[in-house]
């Protein structure tokens, strides 16, 4: 699906609407024929419509099986909605359906959803998913509910202990790594790195992959040329600017957001500098605002749908095989080479 997306110059949401024949949605019959043809010479297929597997093994009376979906928060950002629908397509195209709760990290909300779904006889396990990648406590109920943690584990499991459950995460330092080798290679070797809020695991893991390749190519770490953000647009044409002040400035950017990214262009066209002839940008997440900077953004994609994805194939797995080992599921993202990243020789000899 990412695949096709990349192809189609789309979104994985819109390649999701066009492949299982959404109506009432704004798109346009030239879309809709682009991302078809482009799935079509990818080999992409959908999965058969028709009740299948499990629901097959339970009998047409008995109704599909339900996999309990619950997620802390839904209605912030685009990557949760990504994820279920990676879900969705995954539990139906092997004969089950998503039951999706938001429950704003409301324990009472919590609470009563997981006693009242649990009752029903028809929800065969559990996803157990995060909006911020961060560690958990265990609701208790879901001690003895076939259940995957996605973009989420454990707390009180030590890192190098074998896991109780099943878990599925984005692979944040890999993530920071690609994006910032992406700038390597390209020629630059002073690489600022506006990055989100400290306390954050998605923080954490990305600055540590920026600090790896940077090492990767014996260029050492400069804590001048990195800056915390909060994840939104202010704050990264904030950090720009400060970062543009400097006697020696960087010649390129990694934000580990496409919306800090966006400041980081806005500030750099108030500047007067040219992206990316002068200055270079990285973004990170691939949001559909990616496509339609200017220059288009050059980004990493945060893997939401494929972890939604792999999070149910992961659970039917192991209610087929009880005895399957729990593993922590780590998922890469692709690296999408736009407009915003030109080698380092090239922008020197053309100013």
């Amino acid at each position: 699906m990412t695949d096709v997306a990349l192809k189609a110059g789309v979104s994985q949401s819109t390649v999701s609407l066009v492949l299982n024949g959404m109506t009432g949605t704004k798109l346009s019959d030239e879309t809709r024929a682009k991302v078809i043809k482009i799935a079509g010479e990818l080999g992409y297929r959908l999965p058969d419509r028709r009740a299948t597997g499990a629901a097959s093994r339970r009998g047409k009376s008995a109704g599909l099986p339900v996999i309990l979906y619950l997620v802390d928060e839904m209605s912030t950002s685009p990557h949760p909605v990504l994820s279920i629908d990676g879900a969705k397509d995954e539990a139906w195209g092997q004969g089950a359906l998503v039951s999706v709760f938001a429950t704003r990290t409301n324990e009472s909300v919590e609470s009563a959803v997981l006693s009242t779904m649990l009752s029903n006889p028809q929800v065969i396990g559990v996803i157990y998913s995060t909006i911020f990648t961060r560690a958990i406590t265990l609701p208790e109920p879901l001690t003895r509910v076939p259940t995957v943690l996605l973009n989420c584990r454990e707390a009180d499991v030590p890192a190098n202990a074998p896991p109780r459950l099943s878990s599925v995460e984005p692979s944040e330092i890999m993530g920071g790594m690609l994006a910032t080798q992406h700038l390597l290679d390209a020629g630059h070797k002073r690489i600022a790195f506006i990055n989100g809020e400290p306390w954050m695991d998605a923080s954490q893991d990305r600055l540590k992959g920026y600090r790896r390749a940077l090492t990767s190519m014996d260029i050492p770490f400069d804590a001048a040329l990195v800056r915390e953000g909060d994840w939104h647009v202010a704050s990264g044409h904030d950090c720009t600017l400060a970062l543009m002040k400097q006697p020696h400035p960087p010649t390129a950017i990694f934000c580990a957001n496409d919306l800090m990214a966006l400041g980081c262009l806005q500030a750099l066209q108030q500047l007067g500098k040219e992206v990316p002839r002068q200055v270079s940008v990285m973004g990170y997440d691939d949001q559909e605002i990616a496509r339609h900077t200017y220059p288009p953004l050059s980004t990493l994609v945060l893997p939401n749908y494929e972890m939604g994805r792999l999070a149910v194939e992961t659970l039917l797995a192991e209610l087929a095989q009880p005895t399957r080992p729990k593993r922590r599921l780590k998922v890469e993202g692709q690296l999408v080479s736009r407009g915003t990243v030109a080698t380092r020789t090239l922008a020197t000899r053309k100013r």
